[in-house]
């Protein structure tokens, strides 16, 4: 089972970054998927996640409203729509799969991860 992150970036405050996330090695359906980030000296944080049917989507507080997690129509990808970024956002963004339908916000609890992509945002 491999999942693989891209779409890592620079940006300038406010600017706009998409995450891609593939998996591979098995079929995601009845899975959730989603995306985890971890800052420098920081534990890892739930950022988005989204089921099966891609009807369930839920955030982190400090992203609602920039932020779009969304599906592909195979269900095997999963993005990450990152809108009027912040420096606050910069981190190691990592993509997560959980059977289930919903993936856990306890990083602990997930047990598939992707890679991780960096996000730098700069002021």
């Amino acid at each position: 089972v491999q999942l693989q992150a891209s779409g890592g970036g620079m940006v300038q405050t406010g600017g706009s970054l998409r995450l891609s996330c593939a998996a591979s090695g098995r079929s995601f359906v009845g899975y959730a998927l989603g995306w985890f980030r971890q800052a420098d000296g920081k534990e890892r944080e739930f950022v988005a996640g989204i089921n099966s049917s891609g009807g369930i989507i839920y955030y982190l507080d400090s992203v609602k409203g920039r932020f779009i997690v969304s599906r592909g129509n195979g269900k095997n990808t999963v993005y990450l729509q990152m809108n009027m970024l912040k420096p606050e956002d910069t981190a190691v963004y990592y993509c997560a799969a959980e059977r289930g339908a919903r993936l856990p916000e306890d990083s602990t609890r997930v047990t598939h991860w992707g890679l991780g992509t960096q996000v730098t945002v700069s002021s």
